[in-house]
């Protein structure tokens, strides 16, 4: 009885503890991540809450998710074999192409994206998510981001659609090191 009654206590004080938290009181209406309490809040994600960096950014996932892609490249799928060959390659292809905007291992922190709005896309994080399918991807790439009014550059006229590949698989790969794709 003792135990059962001090279990009690002890989870009504952990309750009361919880639901008085100041970041709750802070946010109205707010459901606070208890895994990242110091700013993921949902209400954040509202668009009327977002800066205007964040929409633009947002507007080409926005338009996958209502829209598809366009014509070219609904159901395109990668031509290229996932081969440590490949992802060395990809590695390359990355390097020339991507990594000074999206930095080594795609945490948007290259040299030439830092003066870049919207910032460039957290790719380690992005080809993770499950928007991130083939068509998705090839998308982004070959037509850049002219149509969302960011910096990013289409890439179908300067890059082969296997070199294209071949950079998605390094991505999806996690940007391994030179020293562990050779």
């Amino acid at each position: 009885m003792k135990g059962s009654t001090l279990t009690g206590a002890v989870a009504t004080i952990v309750l009361s503890a919880t639901l008085s938290a100041p970041a709750q009181q802070t946010m109205p209406g707010c459901c606070m991540d208890q895994w990242n309490p110091s700013g993921m809040h949902r209400d954040h994600w509202r668009p009327e809450h977002m800066g205007p960096g964040q929409r633009q950014r947002m507007l080409r996932h926005w338009t996958f998710m209502n829209d598809g892609v366009p014509t070219a490249y609904r159901g395109a799928r990668s031509t290229v074999q996932v081969t440590t060959n490949t992802v060395a390659e990809g590695r390359a292809l990355y390097e020339a192409n991507c990594a000074s905007c999206h930095g080594t291992i795609g945490m948007g922190d290259g040299e030439a994206g830092r003066s870049l709005s919207p910032s460039p896309a957290l790719l380690s994080y992005m080809v993770r998510m499950p928007m991130a399918v083939d068509e998705y991807l090839l998308w982004s790439i070959s037509d850049g981001g002219e149509r969302f009014n960011t910096g990013m550059p289409a890439f179908r006229n300067a890059l082969s659609e296997d070199d294209i590949w071949k950079i998605i698989a390094f991505m999806r790969a996690g940007f391994p090191p030179a020293a562990t794709v050779q």
